[in-house]
């Protein structure tokens, strides 16, 4: 805890506050920026490779679109439409006309690259050229041919050779101009795979570019591709935006179909390249955010050191306070709030040497008053000793009833004067005790003409009560109402619980002629002003219990309550608090205090 202490400092704790304020706010900042850029590189990133998608799919397509050209023209050929025409008409070409034949469709090859050779076929499949005998079903398969059949004449793409590896086929159903597009053979076409190599066709995809790419036909055989290992196509197809893994390296896949072929274009693009724009702003903010650090922890330290050496001064000043030293400090520091607490420091330390002159001089007045008041406690000594000699005489004679009026003289007397440190609190059980002393000695003056009750539950006779509050109202009581009947009257004094939970109700009532609403309304007043009293000058007075309740309990209480009816009597009550001021512990001091004072 100790050591706790050492190190909650003023220094400390602006450290800690602002360095918390800085990181939530290079957090919130860093986070947002990180977002937002990061999306912005992954946007980039992602349309870069889109980009790179279209531009190979636009090259296959050109390329097909050459092919398809060729075969187009081909097929188109005068020779072969007449030579053709002839075999459907049922006049087979002689040996000589297919070498012609040969010869001519040569001539298209020789312009063409990437073309393995192109070869006819009659409509019953029978192999034109080359020249060596074979059909078109020991060649493709059957569903190849059905599906150049319903091409009506488009050249349709097939993929890899069943028997050369090497090769890709497409055929063509050769349609006859002249016979109203009647059908008259196939042309099959042999590429080369090299033909479709797209890795250095694309404008992005040079030798700065990390992306590879592979193309594959319908059944997923490879075409071509530039793939550092050898990849299965199952692992790469049909997996768009996943992330695949080849050659224990992680790809981001992107794949486009090709309308006219059918085949697949996947380009696999590194998950480190899309992000390395991202681990690079991860880098700087880290490094900004470190920077940043560093700079607020030097302005914070040079500021904390300009906040804490004046108010260090300030301390080691005060600390000297204890050892008698009351000097005022210099004023040196150039921030306007720390020199108005310097200067507010040196003003009090002029009014404490003020006040510590005049706390001297009054210690020396308040001694020589301290040995006066021991002087002046003779007087009601020896009042309580003549009391005392004055029962004891009286009890000798046998006088009973006046001794005992001693007995609550002296008791009254005791209870009213106390010493000047004692307190004011007693309980509701004294108060009563002194009430009745009381009227025990004005029963002795009134004799018949006065009886009294004094009614109490336990629980409200232990209620702390400041002292005097219930004997001047008794006092009232008789003076203003029994004294003022023509025959006897009764006081009754009651301490009861509050209908209010936690309260006690002090009530006083007399049987006297009682008073009008003005009389009320006027007393009221009257009590509000402070100097009703007692009408024969007897008493305390009412309007002092009045103020002393309101002092003694705040605003919280009402004070007295009047209930007067003419011709039966009138009751005057409090009510007090059960707790008060036994709160602050200070309760049963008050209770011991008058202990000590009966």
């Amino acid at each position: 805890m100790n050591r706790f202490g050492r190190l909650n400092t003023l220094r400390n704790q602006i450290f800690l506050g602002f360095m918390l304020v800085m990181v939530i706010v290079l957090a919130l900042v860093g986070v947002f920026v990180y977002d937002q850029v990061s999306a912005l590189l992954r946007n980039s990133a992602e349309k870069h490779i889109q980009q790179t998608a279209v531009q190979a799919t636009g090259k296959l397509d050109a390329l097909l679109k050459q092919v398809d050209t060729l075969t187009a023209q081909v097929s188109t050929n005068a020779t072969v439409q007449r030579f053709l025409a002839q075999e459907t008409a049922g006049k087979p070409i002689t040996f000589g006309e297919r070498q012609s034949l040969q010869q001519e469709v040569r001539k298209y090859e020789a312009y063409a690259t990437g073309i393995r050779s192109l070869e006819l076929y009659t409509k019953d499949y029978r192999r034109l050229f080359p020249l060596d005998e074979g059909s078109l079903t020991s060649r493709v398969r059957g569903d190849w041919i059905a599906s150049a059949d319903q091409g009506m004449g488009k050249l349709v793409w097939f993929g890899q050779d069943p028997r050369d590896p090497d090769v890709v086929v497409a055929v063509r159903r050769i349609r006859l101009i002249d016979h109203s597009f009647a059908h008259g053979g196939y042309l099959l076409v042999k590429l080369e795979k090299d033909y479709f190599a797209l890795a250095d066709s694309t404008g992005g995809m040079g030798s700065d570019s990390r992306e590879t790419m592979g193309l594959f036909d319908q059944a997923g055989n490879e075409i071509s591709s530039d793939f550092a290992t050898p990849v299965d196509s199952k692992e790469v197809l049909h997996r768009e935006g996943e992330t695949v893994t080849v050659g224990h390296e992680d790809y981001i896949a992107v794949q486009k179909q090709s309308e006219a072929t059918g085949w697949n274009l996947v380009i696999l693009t590194p998950v480190d390249y899309t992000t390395e724009g991202i681990a690079v702003l991860r880098t700087a903010i880290i490094v900004s955010g470190g920077v940043g650090a560093l700079l607020f922890l030097i302005l914070s330290f040079i500021l904390t050191t300009m906040i804490i050496r004046p108010i260090l001064n300030l301390i080691k000043a005060m600390r000297g306070v204890r050892l008698g030293t009351l000097k005022p400090i210099a004023v040196t520091s150039k921030t306007m709030e720390i020199n108005e607490l310097n200067n507010s420091y040196n003003q009090m330390v002029d009014s404490l040497n003020e006040l510590i002159e005049v706390v001297y001089q009054k210690e020396i007045i308040q001694s020589r008053t301290e040995l006066k008041a021991l002087q002046a406690q003779i007087n009601p000594h020896f009042l309580f000793n003549t009391l005392e000699a004055f029962y004891w005489a009286l009890d000798d004679q046998g006088e009973e009833e006046l001794a005992q009026i001693m007995v609550a003289m002296s008791g009254l007397f005791r209870y009213v004067i106390n010493r000047k440190d004692e307190d004011e609190w007693v309980s509701v059980r004294d108060e009563l005790d002194h009430a009745e002393r009381y009227l025990m000695i004005m029963k002795m003056r009134m004799l018949d003409r006065l009886s009294w009750k004094i009614e109490a539950d336990e629980a409200s006779k232990s209620v702390p009560i400041p002292k005097l509050l219930i004997q001047p109202i008794v006092e009232n009581a008789i003076l203003h109402g029994v004294e003022q009947r023509l025959g006897p009257g009764t006081v009754i004094v009651r301490a009861t619980a509050s209908d209010h939970p936690g309260y006690t109700v002090i009530s006083i009532t007399d049987d006297g002629p009682g008073m009008d609403e003005q009389t009320v309304a006027a007393l009221y007043s009257s009590m509000e002003k402070g100097y009703a009293e007692s009408s024969k000058k007897s008493g305390v007075g009412i309007a002092n219990v009045e103020q002393r309740i309101r002092l003694y309990y705040a605003s919280g209480q009402a004070g007295l309550r009047i209930h007067s009816v003419v011709g039966q009597g009138t009751t005057i009550s409090f009510q007090i608090p059960n707790d008060f001021p036994a709160n602050d512990g200070e309760g049963e001091k008050h209770e011991n205090d008058t202990d000590r004072g009966r």
